[in-house]
């Protein structure tokens, strides 16, 4: 009877432990559940997401020559929104009250207000240039996703049946370059404000050629184009492009090979 007694204890002991063992498992799982799960929800644990004022449905119509332009930077609107998104999720619970507007909206903001003058830019060389889009630059932390921004308002000019919609009515074409944003490493947190800044600098840059593009049809000869728009393009590239390798390479590896991302076409 003692020896009986003892295994029965010993039964129930382990029963015990196995129901205690099945408790804690399924406690973990629940946590695993609530943490890793997707954006959305980790979105909510830090507090939601990013929203922006809509761009596009504040604009006046777009001229023709300007809309390939208008609609690059809208789509880079929609860019920096994502990655301040992204940013909000990765850095959860780091820094005090107001790290969320000093790390995340205040640059943020800043690239908006860049941007959004490009755009207004473009609009003005062919047309009257958009005053007050600058307010539409802050964004704020809301519960619903971050807003994106539609595409470009339709030309009041109408189209030429004769030439490609996605041309100028010169014919003259337009500069495609390679893009560099997506060949890049992870970019250290001390570098990301200068990346930012001469990526941007490298749309300027297309932008400013492709006007000169327009600007100079029927100049030159043959080999025109080249020699006084693509050539001089391709210099201010690699020295841009050079310049967001360095920036990254003062606190990580420095990206190889980028410089064969300059020479464009038309």
């Amino acid at each position: 009877m003692p020896a009986a007694t003892g295994r029965h204890r010993l039964s129930r002991r382990t029963k015990i432990t196995t129901a205690a063992l099945g408790l804690v498992l399924a406690a973990g799982a629940l946590v695993i559940a609530t943490t890793v799960g997707d954006p959305s929800s980790a979105n909510a644990a830090s507090g939601g997401q990013i929203t922006c004022p809509d761009v596009a449905g504040r604009l006046p119509a777009i001229p023709a020559q300007a809309q390939a332009e208008v609609q690059r930077n809208l789509n880079l609107l929609n860019t920096q929104i994502g990655e301040a998104n992204n940013r909000l999720i990765t850095t959860a619970g780091q820094g005090g009250p107001n790290f969320v507007q000093n790390a995340i909206l205040g640059p943020l903001a800043d690239k908006r207000v860049s941007t959004i003058d490009r755009i207004a830019i473009a609009i003005g060389r062919q047309g009257e240039k958009p005053q007050g889009l600058d307010s539409l630059a802050a964004c704020s932390l809301g519960g619903q996703a971050g807003t994106g921004e539609a595409t470009a308002p339709a030309s009041s000019t109408p189209a030429d049946p004769t030439a490609p919609a996605e041309e100028p009515a010169d014919n003259a074409g337009q500069i495609t370059c390679p893009d560099v944003e997506s060949r890049l490493p992870a970019i250290p947190a001390q570098a990301q404000a200068e990346v930012q800044r001469n990526l941007d600098l490298l749309n300027t840059q297309i932008s400013e050629a492709n006007n000169r593009l327009v600007t100079s049809a029927g100049e030159g000869g043959a080999n025109f184009v080249q020699n006084a728009i693509l050539g001089p393009l391709e210099d201010k590239r690699v020295a841009t492009i050079n310049r967001i390798a360095t920036a990254i390479g003062r606190t990580a590896d420095k990206p190889q090979g980028l410089d064969a991302l300059a020479p464009c076409s038309l």
